[in-house]
């Protein structure tokens, strides 16, 4: 066999083990995601039943669920940090080890305080399954393919939301919830387990890192150059009530009432939610593109904030029918999917040495806003007088009805701040 040959052969070899090696890479880090997706939204699921086993008000209610992204927002930054100066493997394994000793705490709780200081350590721990995954694919892909891999982290990452839909009501209904969080905490082990034995480090990636780390007084000086781009704060504010919005109906709300206002079982509500959720993920693929279509970042948002704020003010003005309540969540979580327009948008305004801080402070403000919204709406529901039945609060109608009053109200107001952003968008005519 010829020299040429046998390099040829060599070099196949060689794809084909990269190739091997990159699909179960990345099939790794996206089932890690998929539980980070999955605690987002369980809470949704089993509220009613942590209310009544807990005896929980709105309020408290709202606290467990959304101590998760808070805890998830506070760490984004020394996260970036300790990606940059350690690499990302070490900062995906040991956040995931800390999610797993959370929902153990959580599994387990006994408490309220129990509850709340578990679902903080699951943010905590969570916090680096999208971020680490995207700069493991920065440094080991080519640049050609990295839009791609995000689309395929996000997307696929998703059916972690839907796991925290049907098969978690299903699961609480056989097994108890606490089982179900058991399962998942044995899952993420098993990845963390492949992941330290099966992901490596290129010499070249600890070599660049090391030649690029920034101190702390360097990371905070371009945190504030990125708060002074012309434009930032419309979009910031947008990022804030827009996605956070949905999250607060999609993870909190829409659960108790479907159980409350029109005493919806867990199964049942669990099916109804799977089938929201879904619909979220094609709204996602069919206005991923929405800003070529129209040559712009603006117009696709501005549209989706107007129509979500027309479809949240149907619930807060009208009983929707029982017959219409699977249609409802179906078309308000499929109108939310203008989201990446707007994360485009705040994109396009950061220069490369900015992009990367500039990208993070846009999630503090999707993720803090969940925390926020959760928050805010929590205290709303809260003002009304709860009736007491076989030990549950059932809270009036009236108090969802100001839930989604408010959220159509923020994001209207929240569309007339982001319209006076500039839209640099490439395809945008001068």
């Amino acid at each position: 066999m010829s020299r040429q040959a046998e390099a040829s052969g060599g070099q196949k070899k060689s794809g084909a083990s990269f190739l091997k090696g990159s699909f179960l890479l990345v099939g790794m880090l996206i089932a890690i995601y998929m539980t980070s997706q999955f605690f987002r939204n369980s809470v949704n699921v089993i509220g009613p039943d942590l209310a009544r086993d807990y005896d929980l008000d709105a309020r408290s209610l709202s606290m467990v669920a959304s101590t998760f992204f808070l805890a998830f927002a506070v760490v984004q930054i020394p996260l970036g940090m300790a990606i940059d100066r350690f690499g990302p493997k070490i900062c995906l394994i040991v956040p995931a080890v800390i999610a797993v000793a959370g929902t153990l705490m959580f599994a387990f709780a006994s408490s309220f305080w129990e509850l709340v200081a578990a679902r903080a350590v699951i943010g905590i721990g969570c916090s680096s399954f999208l971020m680490a995954p995207l700069a493991i694919y920065a440094e080991r892909f080519p640049p050609s393919r990295f839009a791609m891999l995000v689309g395929l982290q996000v997307g696929a990452g998703t059916i972690g939301s839907l796991a925290a839909t049907a098969p978690l009501a299903w699961a609480s209904a056989a097994w108890g919830w606490r089982s179900a969080f058991l399962l998942v905490a044995a899952f993420s082990a098993f990845i963390i387990i492949l992941l330290a034995l099966f992901m490596r480090e290129e010499a070249e990636g600890k070599a660049r890192r090391a030649a690029r780390a920034e101190s702390l007084g360097e990371l905070c000086r371009g945190v504030a150059e990125v708060s002074r781009i012309d434009s930032f704060w419309p979009i910031f504010i947008m990022q804030m009530i827009s996605y956070p919005a949905f999250g607060a109906i999609v993870a909190l709300w829409s659960g108790p009432w479907l159980s409350q206002v029109y005493g919806i079982p867990l199964e049942a509500r669990g099916n109804m939610l799977f089938w929201m959720t879904l619909s979220q993920v094609v709204g996602l693929f069919v206005f991923g593109p929405a800003d070529r279509w129209f040559s712009s970042y603006k117009i696709p948002c501005i549209v989706g904030g107007l129509v979500c704020s027309v479809v949240l003010s149907l619930a807060a003005l009208f009983a929707i029918p029982q017959g219409w309540l699977l249609a409802y969540l179906v078309l308000l979580a499929f109108v939310f999917g203008f989201s990446p327009a707007l994360t485009a948008h705040g994109k396009s305004l950061f220069p490369p040495a900015l992009m990367g801080r500039g990208l993070s402070i846009m999630n503090i403000a999707a993720i803090g806003g969940v925390y926020l919204q959760q928050w805010l709406t929590g205290q709303v529901v809260d003002m009304f007088t709860p009736q007491i039945v076989s030990g549950a609060r059932i809270y009036p109608p009236e108090a969802f009805r100001c839930v989604f009053a408010l959220l159509a109200v923020e994001i209207f107001l929240g569309v007339l701040v982001y319209a006076r952003a500039r839209d640099p968008h490439p395809n945008r005519s001068l």
